[in-house]
């Protein structure tokens, strides 16, 4: 609030032997936000020596409002509000005449539509309004006529005679000038505006100058004309030749003259209105390339376009002071500056991913668009949600996770913020699915595929073509960017996307490539005929026992580099890790226990926390030496904390399957390759690059190395593989028997993108098949393949073909079909499922989860898992009999089970898809029950690593059934059933751990962590204190902390985002009401 001395001193005075004379700005017009709140500013000026101008500089005072100075103003005594009175009045009609007479005026009255609203700054000598309005706002608040509004006029009239008497009594001549208008209107004589363009300066030359010839007509205008402007007027000469006083003209018929002529002047502008038109058009395309350009005009900051705040993030948050010389480049490029397809192809650790944030950042806040990121696996998208969520929180946008059972379909319409999307391959092509049923898939500015060498990794390949197919095709102004490992045929990708590419070689760390032959290093040189160049023999000194026990001398290898650096073995197979590990640790020396024996010590004492006291024997005996295992076998609990033990440096060594390298970054300073195979199969090229690729630290290292260990049966093979070209990126549309162009035609017709034979054949060709028709399928043509496909979902009663008027034959989805593709189920279990739930309701068992759970159990995984007989008995017994007369239902009957676990034979035939889903559903009703990972495994004598895919896996299919339901009347009583389900299968945990598991990142042990130190609500966390969290967690380290922190934000945001969406939404008014 202002005090009385405070509106005094924003009165603009005047001296009493100051001429008239004032500096004038041009109006100047910009596009701004609409909600932006009005804000008044002012400087001092020193004028001549004998006009004197001041104002209060309102800086002290941003963000009060203009109704709180009118408050304050009805509060004021009668001797100040007279002092006040003529100077406020002189800024409000001074901005509001000048305006409604102005060029400005004639944009906004003409119906300026940019979809944004007009934001007009005037400047007049000392004041400068900058006065955001909308095209629904009343510059007059509320006059309807203010000619007409008498009272007001002579409220005016009766200041304008004030503000005259009291000029007269400071200096008597002070009126005897020439100037027969108001004083109050003295400098709203028009002016040639500055900062316009040259269209519009030729516009309002147009408008102020005679017409010579009237007679030609002049059709009718809108634009407001301001009538005899008049010559400017020469002070100087004023001062010497001073003419006699005239009578002066008062504000009030100075404000009816104007506004009356410009009401009665309209047809006097000479064909303006197509002009008028022609300027409007050039505008709005200058403003939207200013907007699309905006990197290279620098508008919201230095930093590639981006505000400099992002650059601070990024050093603050990531560490990365600077980019690279290759990543300015990508960032430099036309391509990416003109808003065009690119692939970028770079070295495993090249820095690929920090271009792909610099551009998402870019699209949600220079463009003001959602951006889509597509990653592998649930472990990346999880990890890079942790990540974003503190630039989310920062920079003011929502970031979003979709993987396993999370995710909204469509997701929730964001009216004030916008959304980054971070997806797995599944979920993202769930995603476009529903944006594009809803007709809002232009909300996506931005996609960007990491890893996009996965379109040829089968079936999840074809979906990833799949989901880029459609966005290629139903959105042109979507801009897509592709990362890969360089590939030996992306021009085959660039045709597909439509896109440039770029390709470098950089690497931070300069990677040296070894194989290791017997007892001799050799160098990897493509270049040299041999392709091995002798490099030195290995140094070590090993007892015939444990020569025996490492012929390969890893034991030297590993030894050479730990535990002051770090090193990745990797094994053909997860009981190899194990092995390797176990046998690694019986010949080191003692010394290396007592290398951050404390924090092993830690690290032991929170894997057996996270195990409910139980603990892998294998990790017990390694990880006091400093080394650990990697597998798809370890917990997600168990696999978080050894990572984070690994990147801290606690853990020197990790034995580890391949998965680890197409997971999350763990680089180390030397890599083994103990073998060149995985599992049976000769190690492909890409995977060995992938591998090798984590050597090297940047910012660590000066170098990393990779070893890769040979026998001599394989060293030919080897050769081929380091010295072969990149291998290709195939389509996958036909990988097994063609499903997934079954799925992609099966969702065209649904979405209704296509309706005939012939618009499927058209978007077809915008397919990676259609470029590589020659390659994939010699046989058939791509025409043949899709009439074929047809046919066969015509066959699963999937769709229909009927005639419309013209006799054309018209595609459309049948009930069971737009089930299939909204539940995004596999076309080969469709109908089975169909068969499954309809069977279900029949007598469906709702005093016990286990029939549910059999439902959701995925039929994927049925033949991952054999059966034991006895142990399968032993739980069928312990059902109740309720449950065991669904067993029988189902098809599995008691008398089956005993008979096998006794070994005798079985006459009657069972189906034995349908015996082993049980015994899944019976691991999964366990794992319910017990919430305890490590005494189901055992109970059943599967691994911790297996139950727990298990787990994932069913709720992910969970998911999928239950919008399968929903599209399917008959089968309405699954719906909430299926909902709770699925929300205990995706966390599997006590109640009241939930909500903090539900914050990305936060695993079971970790929410038990956090629940007992009193955080036990997502507002606790997302309100916590990080330097408190460190010293309550233990095992948590400052960074976490910080992730975690902004992750619940993240969460939190979006649920009271969520929520206010639904309020708005309740409360707008219907725009079909009935009316009279």
């Amino acid at each position: 609030m202002y005090t009385d001395n405070q509106l005094h001193d924003i009165v603009v005075k005047r001296n009493t032997s100051s001429s008239r004379k004032r500096s004038r700005d041009g109006v100047r017009s910009h596009v701004t936000p609409a909600k932006k709140r009005s804000s008044f500013t002012s400087t001092t000026t020193c004028l001549a020596d004998k006009e004197q101008i001041y104002t209060q500089d309102m800086a002290e005072n941003e963000g009060v409002e203009l109704g709180d100075v009118v408050a304050q103003w009805e509060a004021m005594s009668p001797h100040n509000k007279k002092v006040v009175g003529s100077g406020l009045v002189w800024v409000r009609w001074h901005f509001c005449l000048e305006f409604a007479c102005s060029p400005m005026f004639a944009r906004v009255s003409s119906g300026l539509s940019l979809g944004s609203p007009v934001s007009p700054t005037v400047q007049r000598g000392v004041l400068s309004v900058k006065w955001c309005c909308s095209d629904n706002e009343d510059l007059f608040e509320g006059y309807d006529s203010i000619v007409a509004d008498s009272s007001f006029l002579a409220k005016l009239e009766d200041v304008e005679l004030q503000t005259r008497q009291c000029y007269d009594q400071q200096t008597p001549n002070a009126c005897a000038d020439d100037l027969s208008d108001s004083m109050l209107a003295e400098d709203f004589r028009d002016s040639s505006p500055r900062a316009l363009p040259s269209s519009q300066l030729e516009f309002q030359k147009a408008i102020t100058m005679p017409h010579k010839s009237p007679s030609r007509g002049a059709p009718s205008s809108s634009t407001p004309y301001l009538m005899n402007p008049g010559p400017a007027v020469n002070h100087a000469d004023l001062s010497v030749h001073k003419p006699h006083p005239k009578a002066r003209r008062s504000m009030k018929d100075h404000l009816k003259k104007v506004l009356m002529d410009n009401a009665a002047t309209a047809s006097t502008v000479s064909k303006m209105v197509q002009q008028k038109e022609a300027v409007m058009n050039e505008e709005m395309s200058f403003a939207m390339q200013a907007m699309e350009s905006i990197t290279s005009e620098g508008d919201l900051g230095p930093f590639f376009g981006l505000p400099s705040k992002v650059k601070d993030l990024i050093f603050r948050l990531k560490g990365i002071q600077d980019l690279y010389e290759w990543q300015k480049t990508c960032l430099s490029l036309d391509s990416i500056q003109q808003r065009r397809n690119l692939i970028y192809s770079l070295p495993t650790s090249g820095g690929k991913t920090l271009v792909a944030e610099i551009l998402i950042f870019k699209e949600l806040l220079c463009r003001k668009k959602d951006a889509l990121l597509i990653l592998p696996y649930i472990s990346l998208v999880q990890e890079k949600v942790r990540g974003l969520s503190s630039f989310g929180i920062e920079l003011d946008f929502l970031v979003e996770e979709y993987a396993g059972s999370k995710g909204k379909f469509p997701p929730v319409k964001r009216r004030n913020k916008n959304s980054l999307y971070i997806t797995t391959i599944e979920k993202g092509h769930s995603l476009v699915n529903s944006l594009i049923e809803n007709d809002r898939l232009d909300n996506i500015g931005l996609v960007v595929v990491d890893e996009l060498h996965m379109l040829g990794d089968g079936s999840r390949g074809a979906i990833l073509e799949m989901t880029l197919s459609k966005i290629l095709y139903m959105s042109k102004s979507t801009q897509v960017i592709g990362m890969s490992a360089t590939l030996g045929n992306v021009k085959d990708l660039q045709s597909f996307l439509r896109a440039e590419n770029y390709t470098n070689n950089f690497r931070p760390v300069e990677l040296k490539e070894y194989v290791k032959i017997k007892d001799s290093i050799y160098e990897v040189d493509p270049k040299e005929e041999a392709c091995f160049t002798f490099s030195r023999l290995l140094n070590f000194k090993y007892s015939s026992g444990m020569q025996k026990m490492d012929p390969d001398h890893i034991i030297a290898l590993a030894t050479e580099v730990i535990p002051q650096q770090s090193c990745l073995i990797f094994c053909a197979t997860k009981k190899n890790c194990e092995n390797l590990a176990g046998m690694i640790c019986k010949y080191l020396n003692k010394e290396f226990i007592k290398h951050k024996e404390a924090e092993k010590a830690t690290l032991l004492g929170e894997l057996k926390s996270s195990g409910n006291g139980s603990l892998c024997p294998v990790l017990q005996k390694t990880i006091p030496f400093g080394l650990a295992y990697h597998h798809s076998g370890l917990t997600s609990d168990e696999r978080k904390l050894v990572e984070e033990a690994y990147s801290s440096g606690v853990l020197s060594l990790l034995t580890c399957t391949s998965t680890l390298a197409a997971g999350i970054n763990l680089p180390a300073r030397r890599v083994i390759l103990r073998s060149p195979y995985v599992a049976a199969d000769f190690l492909k090229r890409s995977q060995y690059k992938q591998m090798v690729g984590r050597a090297g630290r940047a910012g660590i290292d000066a170098m990393g190395e990779s070893i890769l260990i040979l026998q001599d049966k394989d060293i030919n093979t080897a050769k081929n593989l380091l010295c072969a070209p990149m291998e290709k990126c195939y389509s996958n549309l036909l990988h097994d028997g063609g499903r997934g162009l079954l799925s992609l035609i099966l969702s065209l017709i649904g979405l209704k993108i296509t309706t005939t034979v012939e618009q499927v054949k058209d978007l077809m060709k915008g397919t990676l098949l259609s470029v590589q028709e020659a390659q994939v399928s010699p046989e058939k043509s791509l025409w043949d393949l899709t009439v074929e496909s047809i046919q066969t979902l015509k066959q699963k009663n999937l769709i229909e073909v009927s005639s419309d008027e013209n006799n054309q034959n018209i595609l459309q989805i049948t009930r069971l079909g737009r089930a299939t593709y909204k539940g995004s189920v596999d076309l080969s279990y469709c109908d089975v499922l169909y068969r499954d739930l309809s069977k279900g309701l029949e007598g469906l068992l709702l005093n016990s989860f286990l029939h549910l759970v059999y439902l959701v159990t995925p039929y994927d995984m049925v033949h991952q898992c054999k059966p034991d007989w006895m142990i399968y008995f032993r739980q069928f017994t312990n059902l109740s009999a309720a449950e065991q007369k669904m067993a029988t239902t189902v098809g599995v009957p008691e008398s089956f089970v005993a008979r096998k676990a006794a070994g005798q034979s079985v006459r009657k035939s069972v189906d034995v898809v349908v015996v082993n889903r049980l015994y899944l559903a019976l691991v999964l009703f366990s794992l319910l029950k017990e919430t305890n990972l490590w005494i189901v495994s055992e109970r059943f004598q599967l691994t911790r690593g297996f139950v727990q895919t298990l787990l994932s896996s069913a709720s992910a299919f969970g998911s999928s059934v239950l919008h399968f339901t929903e599209e399917l009347e008959e089968f309405w009583a699954y719906k909430a059933l299926l909902s709770e389900l699925t929300r205990r299968l995706t966390y599997c945990v006590q109640a009241e751990l939930i909500p903090l598991m539900e914050v990305s990142g936060v695993l079971e042990h970790r929410a038990k962590q956090l629940y007992s130190a009193g955080y036990k609500t997502l507002a606790h966390l997302a309100n916590a204190d990080p330097q408190t969290l460190v010293q309550t967690i233990e095992n948590l380290f400052k960074k976490q902390a910080y992730q975690i922190i902004a992750s619940a934000k993240m969460l939190l945001t979006e649920k009271a985002e969520a929520l206010q969406e639904e309020v708005d939404d309740l409360l707008m008014l219907p725009l079909d009401l009935p009316s009279l």
